[in-house]
């Protein structure tokens, strides 16, 4: 693990899939426990938590390394390769879903 993400070249201001997790919603299915969205391409997964593991399963699918949280009031990055949690400062503020 690093103290600082080597992928920051990667975030960019994306515009989130939905809101909610992408493949529990194709499935009929509600019951994610938060939301994540991929910082390279908008996806919104939801968390290790939740039944579906949908955010980290996109992370290994595509290879995409940087998620951010969509849940309301948190305003944290997380790099699956440096197994990095962090915050930018001026970052813009992070949406989040309904």
């Amino acid at each position: 693990m690093t103290d600082t993400c080597r992928h920051l070249d990667q975030i960019y201001d994306v515009i989130p899939s939905g809101t909610g997790c992408v493949e529990c919603l194709a499935a009929g299915r509600r019951d994610w426990v938060h939301l994540r969205v991929c910082q390279e391409c908008g996806h919104v997964g939801c968390c290790d938590n939740s039944p579906g593991r949908h955010a980290t399963a996109h992370h290994r699918t595509v290879g995409h390394p940087v998620i951010r949280s969509f849940e309301p009031g948190e305003d944290w990055y997380y790099c699956y390769p440096d197994d990095l949690m962090f915050e930018l400062e001026g970052a813009p503020p992070a949406p989040s879903h309904p």
